[in-house]
């Protein structure tokens, strides 16, 4: 049914919103219905409480002088009344059980890379130059392969990474993977609003200027899309998180779901030990009973230099985004107007002016609002964070390569260092100098990698070990 400029004037006349129409008598049929869309699909009561400044501002400072560290697993295993091993067996028995679902947030495009594609298509492979999803489709065959189990994939994509994500894995045969495992679905979007008086700005004519709504609008997209009511249907109790950049994720890994279920968590987070006080992660924290991130900018100093008794940093935990969450408790929090608040970023956003031509502003002139997923812990009524070792979990691709951290090269270098480091274990040797790379499907940890390799195996040149 064709949408009426009367109906949309409805709608945003109360806002003192009705300006986006402007070309609307200059629009055909095709781009009216786009820009409608648009503007039915905004919460304007949400909107109107953000640009107010109306919703519940949270004080850092004061949290932050307030906060210990959450119930926490260290690397060594200790923190807990269990033992590695006894998590692990229960991470193995919920896999074997066909509990645990996973899930990708992949809509960000490549750009700080100088990568024109959705990041999850670049070549992070150091021999094979395979690329992200391939790495972890690899991994993901390879973990059902050995538990006996489908374990279902939910991607996450965004409105930038839709049609070109979606090819890749038309065209590549779902890398591998059954058609029913991948579930590809949209996250949703925020519009941006003038930093000044609040108004929305468009991008084109017949376009708002919008934003992915961040990577808390996951739990809105999973329930949208019917994800939350597939799973539950399924018998997917548990659904293991993560973020495209970071190609070490231990992904599934039957300890980090062990200690989870172990800890009758409601949602688990990774953590790693921060190198100095003021490092740029989130910072991990308990304050009164209930599990917060409070992201290294709205850290004090004073609070991020606290020590404990031993002289360490007190607030250690730094978290690099993967998560377990229990379904359960995904599908109560669905609801909640306050377990995801939202966050506002100023930014440089390009516009239509009121004669027609486009600004690219030289300085931040909106504000865009988004949610960040971390913000569920203090909803769960029990948390635990694990702490891994960055060298074996935790080498994100941000940066172009010459940054200083967080490139390409540095993350290559990680999965070769890694390799390198589990050939060694399992009793084989690398030459100096020489790379590795072991395909999941190959082995998915030193203990099958053993079984696979002849006694002193001696690497002297590059080699991919490959399924």
């Amino acid at each position: 049914m064709t949408t009426t400029v009367e109906e949309l004037t409805a709608i945003l006349k109360p806002y003192d919103q009705t300006h986006v129409l402007r070309y609307w008598d200059e629009l055909d049929e095709a781009s009216r219905e786009q820009l409608a869309s648009q503007i039915k699909a905004i919460d304007f009561d949400e909107l109107a409480t953000l640009i107010k400044g109306e919703d519940e501002q949270i004080d850092f400072a004061t949290m932050a002088k307030n906060a210990t560290l959450p119930m926490a697993v260290s690397a060594d295993g200790s923190g807990v009344d269990w033992s590695p091993e006894d998590a692990r067996k229960r991470g193995e028995e919920a896999l074997r059980a066909g509990e645990v679902a996973v899930i990708l947030v992949a809509g960000g495009q490549g750009t700080r890379l100088g990568f024109d594609l959705p990041k999850g298509m670049f070549p992070a492979g150091p021999l094979s130059q395979r690329t992200l999803f391939q790495i972890f489709a690899d991994r993901l065959a390879a973990t059902g392969q050995r538990y006996g189990v489908t374990i279902p994939w939910y991607l996450m994509i965004s409105e930038a990474t839709d049609a070109e994500t979606r090819a890749y894995f038309d065209e590549n045969n779902n890398l591998g993977l059954a058609d029913d495992q991948v579930v590809i679905f949209k996250q949703g979007t925020m519009p941006a609003v003038d930093s000044d008086n609040g108004k929305l700005l468009l991008a084109s004519k017949d376009s708002l200027a919008l934003s992915p709504d961040g990577h808390g609008g996951t739990l809105r997209a999973l329930d949208r899309n019917g994800c939350l009511e597939r799973m539950k249907s399924n018998g997917h109790q548990h659904l293991f998180y993560f973020q495209v950049d970071n190609p070490l994720v231990t992904l599934c890994d039957p300890e980090f779901i062990g200690h989870h279920l172990l800890a009758k968590s409601e949602m688990t987070s990774q953590v790693i030990r921060k190198r100095y006080p003021t490092e740029k992660v989130g910072n991990v924290v308990q304050v009164d009973g209930r599990t917060h991130v409070i992201e290294y900018s709205d850290l004090p100093d004073e609070a991020a230099e606290m020590t404990d008794e031993g002289g360490g940093l007190k607030l250690w935990a730094g978290s690099i985004a993967v998560h377990i969450f229990d379904v359960a408790f995904l599908d109560r929090e669905k609801g909640s107007e306050t377990s995801l608040p939202f966050h506002r970023a100023s930014k440089k956003v390009p516009y239509l002016s009121d004669s027609g031509e486009e600004v690219k502003p030289e300085s931040p002139n909106a504000t865009k609002f988004e949610t960040f997923i971390f913000d569920l812990l203090p909803s769960a009524e029990r948390t635990i964070i694990y702490e891994v070792d960055p060298a074996k979990a935790f080498a994100p691709i941000k940066n172009a390569d010459g940054a200083e951290k967080d490139t390409p090269l540095l993350a290559r270098q990680a999965i070769v260092d890694l390799h390198r480091g589990w050939i060694e274990e399992a009793g084989g040797s690398v030459a100096d100098g020489v790379k590795v790379e072991i395909n999941a499907k190959f082995a998915l940890d030193p203990c099958e990698l053993k079984e696979k390799l002849p006694e002193n195996t001696r690497v002297e040149a590059d080699q991919y070990f490959d399924a």
